[in-house]
């Protein structure tokens, strides 16, 4: 892995790893600015009318509590300025267009299918394959990942050149990392899971990469496939021609395509670090996998147990977290049963178990590419609960938890996703399933 490292001579805190690489900087640090010179030399191309530098010092946020977090009020930490876009612009910079937008101008719309994996012609999985690949061994473009072994003392941290693969699997690491509150961490509580923006922060995760592909391959019509797991007996796509076959030790079969990828951010994990060993390939674990060998874990979900958790109305329900009752959120992230009352591993929780190795290490679950088939399908089924209540953004409950209230921007994605706008129908960020669930 090629990398570049830039030591901060001054304090500073984390950096996501969607961190744009031109802002991580020591002027864009001490100027607290995010707002890249586009084409034509201004701002967030401001003078083509594509977005402005807009100031974050007026907004009316909640009170900020005793943390010395980074994550928290994304992007407040880091930066009082950052690039508003206009219309269908988009990016950090308004350089790109909204999901489900191309062209030039942002002018021309584009809607792709996501197919089950084992839909896909040999062809098609072949291009899959190979488009993975190719995001694991291309050093991403604009995006910087961080490195340190201690959160609590900034003048170690540096940012470190990733594949544009790992770079995706970081942003699930580095948002999954527990709270830190009054120089105290919480690891029951972080900014992807157990709260109500799981399914929303997943969703744009997916998209972050979906485009990111689009972009480095020039091919507009790439879809992130998904795996139907309801009542799959054996991992069926763990075979060398699709996700790749494992030995009794849970190492992938050297036919497979996979078999030599390495997980960043793998190794001992602590909570007053973010990834040490981020620029030491050498050190990093290899991918593993041991479907169905976990006890309490042996099958995969039903039919039954997605139909049950699709009959829960409520989107979510106090006290909002992994012992909510009554909320599709929880039941669909696995931590309730799909009676929405039993307090017990289900869907979402219960794959990741049931196919063990790298998939049941939560935090950098995303190295393997399993990973995106299932949380594709987990998509899939927040997509059917969307369509069936015809939700909006109004369905998402006001909370307090940190990073998960409804008007929080999503960490650590830029421009600012506000979690809530995230519960609308798949088809206006340019994509939809191809049958119905």
């Amino acid at each position: 892995m090629l990398t570049i490292i830039i030591f901060l001579a001054f304090c500073l805190s984390a950096v996501d790893s969607q961190f744009p690489r031109v802002c991580a900087t020591d002027a864009a640090f001490r100027t607290r600015t995010c707002c890249p010179l586009w084409q034509d030399k201004s701002p967030c191309g401001s003078l083509s009318g594509r977005g402005r530098c807009k100031s974050w010092v007026t907004s009316k946020d909640k009170a900020t509590p005793v943390s010395n977090d980074d994550r928290f009020n994304w992007p407040r930490y880091y930066y009082d300025n950052t690039c508003e876009c206009y219309g269908n612009y988009s990016g950090f910079d308004c350089g790109d267009c909204k999901y489900g937008i191309h062209g030039g101008k942002c002018d021309r719309k584009n809607m792709i299918v996501r197919r089950e994996l084992r839909e896909l012609s040999f062809l098609e999985q072949k291009r899959l394959f190979s488009y993975l690949a190719l995001t694991k061994t291309t050093k991403s473009r604009d995006f910087v990942v961080l490195s340190t072994g201690d959160r609590f003392h900034r003048e170690t941290y540096r940012f470190v050149d990733a594949s544009l693969y790992d770079v995706f699997a970081w942003m699930h690491y580095y948002s999954m990392k527990a709270l830190m509150i009054n120089n105290t961490f919480d690891a029951t509580r972080n900014f992807a899971h157990q709260g109500p923006a799981f399914p929303g922060w997943h969703r744009l995760n997916l998209l972050f990469l979906e485009r990111q592909i689009q972009l480095m391959t020039g091919d507009e019509s790439f879809a992130i496939p998904y795996y139907d797991w309801r009542g799959d007996k054996n991992c069926s796509i763990c075979t060398d021609t699709l996700l790749g076959s494992n030995d009794a030790q849970g190492i992938l079969s050297t036919s497979s395509h996979f078999s030599f990828w390495k997980a960043i951010c793998s190794g001992f994990d602590f909570p007053d670090e973010y990834c040490p060993l981020a620029d030491a390939e050498y050190k990093m674990e290899r991918l593993h996998r041991r479907p169905g060998t976990t006890p309490y874990a042996p099958n995969l979900p039903t039919f039954e147990d997605v139909e049950n958790a699709l009959k829960l109305k409520a989107f979510d329900a106090p006290p909002f977290n992994e012992s909510a009752r009554g909320s599709f959120r929880n039941s669909l992230e696995g931590f309730l049963a799909p009676d929405g009352v039993t307090l017990k591993r289900s869907l979402h929780n219960l794959v990741h178990i049931y196919l063990g190795g790298t998939m049941s290490q939560i935090p950098i679950s995303g190295n393997d590419p399993i990973f995106l088939t299932h949380h594709s399908f987990i998509d899939k089924i927040f997509e059917a609960w969307i369509a069936k209540y015809n939700s909006t953004p109004d369905s998402y409950p006001a909370n307090d938890l940190l990073g998960h209230g409804p008007n929080d921007c999503a960490t650590p994605y830029f421009p600012c996703h506000k979690n809530k706008d995230l519960i609308r129908r798949s088809t206006e960020f340019g994509y939809r399933f191809s049958w119905p669930l």
